[in-house]
């Protein structure tokens, strides 16, 4: 029995096991699990396999601690975001997933305030030496830069990827509407001459890059746009419907999200108009229930996963002082469904 009234069975179930276990399941030296935690990149494929089966099967998991003391690295890294005011799950997932794969725990600071106070708190982080790396997806006040986009305080390298305003409404790349584009000349091709836009808040740089890129792609095509201003809710987009006319209406509608989406498609039946073949509807996000919505709905899926994960990927390749690949800059796609279809007859 041991002290705490358990067996000498049960202890050794629980003791962890140690990375010359590793390394004896997957035959190699404790060196070589060590690099596998330091450095898996520079591995040969095939010891990178046999490593990542034998921590799998022992679930070994690094003595941080000790890994600290000896190398002056914490292994961990820190993400941080503006305040919550939108849910940012996937694109944590995405950088939490790149973390882990390399070796890394991963905290999640939210810091309120602009540009100038979230530079002092992450400068205040670095200086603590807590964390090896941080990324922040928002902006910060001008740092001491280096060539491959990373700056390094208190000797913690810190990567800005500003995907996000101080209120979590996403800017560069999240803020793309060429997708817009696409949408217009996919429904044009099925005869569409004439287009209503139900935006989301212009108060987000994304919502108004819609709506200009709308505006200016049926302009240059000679075709039909309205635009009315919503608020990212499916009452505006109900509203929008139920002011339209019952002659010479839009025969398609691009929504500025897939929930304005859902309010236009709820609006246009009670009208007795049926999706697609009166009215074509567009939404905008990839919302998991839109393709089990009935028609289910065109839309546009923006790869956040992929923006957290190229971040992340980009801090660790500083951190290795290796070469990492750019960041992504086609993070959306459209996603043709059954809400949308040819114009109809006599339009």
């Amino acid at each position: 029995m041991t002290p705490e009234g358990g067996t000498m069975t049960d202890a050794a179930a629980e003791r962890r096991p140690t990375i010359l276990e590793v390394a004896h399941l997957a035959g190699v030296s404790h060196q070589t699990v060590s690099r596998y935690f330091r450095d898996n990149a520079s591995l040969k494929p095939d010891t990178r396999t046999r490593v990542d089966a034998a921590v799998r099967e022992l679930a070994y998991r690094p003595n941080l601690v000790a890994r600290s003391m000896r190398t002056r690295q914490t292994g961990r890294l820190a993400v941080i975001v503006p305040k919550l005011t939108y849910s940012p799950a996937r694109l944590l997932a995405g950088a939490s997933a790149e973390a882990h794969a390399a070796g890394y725990s991963l905290d999640i600071l939210s810091i309120d305030g602009g540009a100038e106070a979230r530079a002092e708190r992450v400068a205040d982080l670095a200086d603590s030496r807590q964390v090896d790396g941080i990324v922040c997806f928002a902006p910060l006040q001008p740092m001491p830069g280096r060539g491959d986009g990373a700056s390094t305080v208190g000797g913690t390298t810190i990567l800005v990827s500003a995907d996000f305003d101080d209120e979590m409404r996403g800017i560069t790349g999240l803020a793309d509407a060429s997708p817009v584009v696409e949408l217009i000349d996919g429904l044009a091709a099925a005869g569409h001459t004439r287009f209503l836009h139900v935006t989301g808040s212009l108060a987000f740089a994304s919502a108004r890059a819609r709506r200009r890129t709308f505006l200016d792609a049926l302009a240059e095509r000679g075709l039909e746009a309205s635009v009315v201003e919503g608020d990212w809710s499916a009452e505006s987009g109900i509203a929008a419907i139920e002011a339209m006319p019952e002659t010479g209406r839009p025969t398609a509608v691009i929504a500025g999200n897939d929930v304005i989406a859902a309010g236009v498609i709820r609006a246009a039946v009670r009208r007795g108009w049926r999706v697609p073949d009166d009215l074509s509807v567009t939404g905008w996000d990839n919302h998991a229930l839109g393709a089990y919505l009935l028609p289910s709905l065109t839309t546009v899926d923006v790869d956040l996963e992929q923006l957290g994960a190229s971040a992340m990927t980009r801090l660790i390749a500083a951190l290795r002082g290796e070469d990492a690949a750019p960041a992504a800059t086609a993070l959306a796609r459209v996603i043709w469904r059954e809400s949308t279809g040819g114009a109809p007859l006599g339009a």
